[in-house]
């Protein structure tokens, strides 16, 4: 059974300060909830909520900190008003190019993109059990379940992502704990910007990758795509749906998705 009512619910969301992060927002002020935004950016984060509560008053809040940081998360839930029914973890990094990509960078990704997943399900899925009902959204991209041409860091990092929404599902998700992972292939954010810019070719690289596998979408298309989602209680939350159909190819013949990725990557050589 899925999230259909969010009338009055609870929800925090990471990355909030702009692209999927506050339209996810905005999309829950609409159906009714109270949000609390989590950003690392302390001045952009405090803008987008003036915005928020300027349409919704009264019911938007917000914390700076690092999404990664269990105290930043503990701060995140305690200045929400009342139990968290849904928490977002959509905060991010894009960084660390091509296999020469330096320890911090992996370790960077590993703790944002992974570890403060795992550090807010640890705050808040023994509540959710005892309750019987919570909501874990896992912001992990189509790179979690195909691959990342140019960054080893961002694929590995998601796939661990999809890896551990999984898991969280699996071990939890019959106890009350709806899981869902959002993997959206090419959105019109400051990442994708800021990648299109880089001064590393396989920076600019991999989001050129991005851009030709499918459409580009707006935030506020992924946040509708994983409403759906989450009204219908699916898993996989897919704004691109060829993801899917990808997906199914690349599990059902490994060599032949392979190749065709060595292809892809040659093309966008060119």
């Amino acid at each position: 059974m899925g999230l259909t009512d969010l009338a009055h619910s609870v929800a925090v969301v990471t990355g909030a300060a702009s692209g999927i992060g506050e339209a996810v927002a905005q999309r829950l002020l609409e159906q009714g909830a109270s949000v609390v935004l989590g950003d690392l950016d302390a001045a952009r984060v405090e803008a987008t909520a003036a915005r928020l509560d300027a349409d919704h008053p009264g019911r938007v809040s917000h914390v700076a900190g690092d999404a990664a940081d269990a105290g930043h998360i503990a701060a995140l839930i305690a200045a929400a008003p009342g139990d968290v029914d849904l928490y977002v973890a959509n905060a991010g990094v894009f960084r660390g190019f091509g296999l020469e990509a330096p320890e911090s960078e992996w370790a960077t990704g590993w703790d944002v993109n992974v570890m403060g997943q795992v550090r807010a399900a640890r705050a808040l899925v023994p509540g959710w059990v005892e309750r019987g009902r919570g909501t874990f959204v896992s912001t992990a991209s189509a790179a979690g379940l195909l691959t990342q041409l140019g960054s080893p860091t961002y694929s590995v990092t998601k796939h661990a992502a999809v890896g551990f929404a999984e898991w969280l599902a699996a071990t939890y998700g019959d106890q009350g704990v709806q899981v869902c992972c959002l993997c959206p292939m090419g959105v019109r954010t400051d990442m994708l910007r800021e990648g299109q810019t880089s001064d590393d070719e396989l920076g600019r690289l991999a989001m050129r990758s991005v851009v030709s596998a499918g459409a580009t979408l707006t935030p506020l298309d992924v946040a509708d795509v994983l409403l759906e989602a989450l009204a219908a209680g699916t898993f996989f939350a897919l704004p691109h749906p060829e993801v899917g159909t990808m997906y199914a190819r690349k599990a059902a013949d490994a060599d032949h998705w392979i190749t065709g990725m060595q292809r892809f990557r040659t093309s966008l050589d060119g």
